[in-house]
């Protein structure tokens, strides 16, 4: 199988484009998924994770890593950090969640063996004098009583017990399906990537199985009858494997994990790892002193951004302006803009790549909203802050950006911060946090 890594964002020609990918059939399909955009009489790649189509393997890679890299240790950390959003529940524009194809099916049976083994089934064993519970009716029907002192005494008690089932059809079938899962992901060189050991617990092949149509049905009928959230999975995922004809090295193949919307992964994650306080009750809030009377203890410090008022109306309109981060701490009030650009900020040259007025615009009146706030509360500090993502290993100061129009009303400047996405990455995954200061100091 042909194996290429694709940037984010960077501009190919269909002529370089073709020499990667190869097959005449794969440009057209990646069109129409979104994943490529035509520009320029070329092509800019929008999508970050994993991809296999028509036999081809492409490892899109984020924009803020270097051009014409292998950055295999960096998208093993998204491919981490994508599963993690997926399973918090987290609204992205993504591939990976139901039918994105085969590789889905592939990891979450690879990663749900790794942790939870086979699937199993009990069955119910009966014997004489055992450790399990007394089947009292089979006791008192099927045996000999004693008399002692006119009660009845068994000598020979039926006890009954559930055991696993080893040689189970289905626990059988499943081994024997992440086996082949397995096989698939290394032949096609991503077991590493998605941080996993060839696993190999089943001899069997599939057609030891009976026919595709008999296994489908039998899964179907079994999954009608389980009622364990887990083990309902397995089997759906054991279907949607045996569903999908051909494999990831088939002519034909589709298999999708990632997203189109990685702006949306950046803020998420730099939320988290910051402690954004944008949703909690004022009452929950570390304030520097009291909530003020006349501020409702139960609203949400989003909830004191004005909604606009048309005044034919009445009525205030549903949107107002909501800012990505703010954090607290101590008596500093920090506003921040998880920005997903990768802008050239040189000395004594014009910016380039960099966010948009709107955007500057925006961050200023954030400030402005929650003027009235800070100062009723005691806030000795306000610094409103872009956060970029970088691929270096230190946070970078690049100075601000500033509208005097806007400083003439109190209003602070915004610092640019390149933060290494690594970082913020790392502590999304652990659980860990970062002193906001910290960022800006």
């Amino acid at each position: 199988m042909r194996s290429v890594f694709l940037k984010e964002q960077r501009w190919y020609s269909r002529e370089e484009l073709s020499s990667l990918i190869g097959g005449p059939g794969i440009l057209p399909r990646l069109l129409s998924l979104g994943m490529l955009t035509a520009k320029d009489g070329g092509f800019i790649c929008s999508f970050v994770g994993v991809a296999v189509v028509n036999a081809c393997v492409l490892k899109c890679y984020p924009k803020y890593l270097p051009d014409n890299a292998e950055p295999a240790e960096e998208l093993r950390q998204v491919l981490k950090v994508l599963e993690k959003c997926g399973e918090e529940g987290q609204a992205l524009e993504a591939y990976g969640e139901e039918g994105s194809g085969r590789l889905s099916s592939i990891l979450f049976l690879l990663y749900d063996y790794f942790e939870n083994g086979p699937y199993t089934e009990s069955k119910e064993i009966r014997e004489i004098n055992g450790s399990g519970e007394i089947d009292w009716d089979r006791t008192v029907n099927g045996a000999f009583a004693l008399l002692e002192d006119g009660v009845p005494c068994y000598p020979a008690l039926v006890t009954k017990r559930r055991a696993e089932d080893s040689g189970s059809y289905f626990r059988r079938l499943h081994e024997c399906i992440v086996t082949k899962a397995s096989s698939e992901l290394e032949e096609a060189g991503l077991s590493a990537l998605f941080d996993l050991t060839p696993l190999e617990v089943s001899d069997e092949e599939l057609d030891a199985f009976g026919e595709r149509e008999t296994a489908l049905s039998r899964l179907e009928k079994q999954l009608g009858s389980e009622f364990n959230t887990r083990k309902q999975l397995v089997l759906k995922a054991m279907a949607d494997y045996l569903s999908e004809e051909g494999g990831l090295s088939g002519e034909n193949s589709l298999a999708l994990y990632g997203t189109t919307s990685f702006y949306h992964v950046w803020e998420l994650c730099a939320a988290e790892v910051l402690g954004n306080r944008l949703r909690q009750e004022l009452s929950l809030l570390s304030l520097p002193g009291p909530l003020k009377e006349g501020y409702d203890p139960k609203a949400k410090l989003s909830d004191i951004i004005e909604r606009p008022l048309w005044d034919i109306t009445g009525e205030r309109a549903g949107d107002t302006l909501i800012p990505d981060i703010i954090a607290i701490k101590g008596k500093a009030f920090l506003i921040f803009d998880a920005k997903y650009y990768s802008p050239e900020l040189e000395a004594g040259r014009p910016p380039k790549g960099q966010p948009g007025i709107e955007s500057v615009t925006k961050q200023y009146l954030y400030q402005l909203a929650y003027k009235d706030f800070i100062a009723d509360h005691g806030f000795e500090e306000v610094r409103n802050c872009f956060l970029l993502p970088t691929a270096g290993d230190k946070i970078e100061d690049k100075g601000s950006v500033r509208l005097s129009f806007l400083e003439r009303l109190g209003l602070e400047p915004i610092l640019v911060r390149l933060v290494p996405a690594a970082l913020i990455f790392s502590c999304y995954l652990n659980g860990t946090r970062l002193d906001p200061l910290g960022i800006i100091a």
